[in-house]
């Protein structure tokens, strides 16, 4: 087995960062789900949801999110990514577009959790397999970093605009002009006004097969052939999947939950009216934590970048829930950068997580077996999401939430000190 890659031939055309960006782009509109915790506080009051009811058309659509991505993860790697993210720009507008119409509590699940949810599966399925298709794997973090770092930033545009939206037209105008850019951005529309317009997704695309990335270099974990390049079941068939699912499930769901009930905490627990700002501060961080994470984790490693976070996370959290009016933990400027951290460092699973599916499991089926890792993000979001809901309206108080989440952390944390690469890889490095 040869350790050395060729480079790409010269008459293919690199559109790495093209497609790069185009993902990141695709993910800076379905990003709106990170909004949620705005979003909930405009629902009217006479509608009489409390907040574990607010609770579910997040907690449905990031289950929906998750389960959606495996079989639209297996579409993007069988037919390409173009078709994948127009499904999923349309199913995220129609899906906003519906929730304006109905007051109803199920209604609102069906439109915001399930349609839009499965929109944002699709859309962010076919975002980043591409992208890092076009790269070397030394760049495989930088590049994953980047395409999901729109998702975690789309809040600082998202939070203030969802806010301006109500205020100055109602809820249910915000929802349904949402909806129709949804469809406009990703999906492609050409009225007199934008004739060269075809949308974002019409600028993914996946590099020819057997296409090698230039100026590979050397790594200690080297994934080139098909026969390291393992199917969803051979992947199934080692325990690493399992370990890193529940590393992810930990990590993405402390993060979620915290991103489901900000503008919450922050009015109920800190006594902070502009919880919308805490939600876009925690957008910057949510995003620059995935660049910064994948970097960093092309630099030390994955399973070292984890730990990092999951501690770091760990303790945010637990500071938050000494966070209230009277400290100066429940202060805005603390508040804020607690927020930020906390965002980064959940930022950053979507960043790592993908990138150790690609190296330990390779690239060729990577649409399909991100999507099933994916299903942790999805798992622990909801299961967490509804715990901080669920807990609030019996104790008044988020801390059996914050509690949960941490020592769920720890455990994740102590856990990556017995992850290992599988056996292929273990075997191929030692030729």
């Amino acid at each position: 087995m040869s350790d050395e890659l060729s480079t790409s031939e010269p008459q293919i055309t690199n559109h790495g960062w093209s497609v790069a960006f185009a993902g990141m782009g695709v993910n800076l509109a379905l990003g709106i789900l990170y909004t949620w915790s705005v979003i909930s506080k405009g629902i009217p009051e006479q509608w009489g949801w409390n907040e574990s009811d607010k609770s579910w058309p997040y907690s449905v659509a990031c289950l929906v999110f998750c389960i959606i991505m495996v079989p639209a993860g297996r579409l993007q790697d069988k037919y390409g990514p173009r078709l994948v993210a127009a499904t999923g720009g349309l199913l995220v507008g129609l899906g906003f577009i519906l929730a304006a119409m109905t007051t109803s509590l199920w209604g609102f699940v069906l439109a915001f959790g399930v349609l839009a949810g499965a929109g944002i599966g699709f859309g962010y399925a076919s975002a980043t397999p591409p992208a890092v298709k076009w790269f070397p794997a030394a760049k495989t973090g930088m590049v994953a970093g980047i395409v999901v770092s729109g998702f975690g930033l789309a809040s600082v545009y998202a939070a203030p605009l969802a806010k301006w939206l109500m205020v100055q037209f109602g809820f249910k105008t915000m929802l349904l002009t949402l909806g129709i850019a949804f469809l406009a951005i990703i999906t492609g529309v050409k009225p007199i006004v934008m004739m060269l317009w075809n949308g974002l997704a019409s600028i993914l695309k996946a590099p020819p097969e057997g296409y090698v990335p230039p100026k590979t270099v050397k790594k200690k974990l080297v994934i080139v052939h098909d026969a390291e390049n393992k199917s969803p079941l051979e992947m199934m068939r080692t325990v690493q999947f399992y370990m890193i699912w529940f590393m992810y499930a930990c990590g993405a769901g402390a993060g979620l939950m915290i991103i489901a009930k900000l503008a919450a905490i922050a009015d109920l627990q800190a006594g902070i009216s502009l919880g919308f700002i805490l939600v876009a501060v925690l957008a910057l961080g949510n995003g620059g934590g995935r660049i910064l994470a994948g970097i960093l984790s092309d630099k030390i490693g994955r399973k070292a970048t984890m730990f990092i976070c999951f501690v770091s996370q760990a303790a945010f959290i637990f500071l938050l829930s000494r966070a209230d009016g009277a400290n100066v933990l429940g202060t805005g400027p603390v508040m804020a950068l607690l927020s930020a951290l906390i965002g980064a460092n959940y930022g950053a699973n979507l960043a790592l997580f993908p990138s150790i599916t690609k190296d330990y499991y390779g690239a060729k089926n990577f649409g399909v077996n991100y999507g099933l890792v994916f299903t942790a993000w999805g798992v622990g979001g909801f299961m967490l999401a509804k715990l901080a809901g669920m807990m609030y309206v019996k104790y008044e108080t988020f801390n059996v939430a914050y509690y949960g989440a941490s020592a769920m952390l720890i455990l994740a944390a102590v856990m990556i000190f017995a992850v290992r690469p599988p056996k292929h890889l273990a075997e191929a490095n030692a030729k």
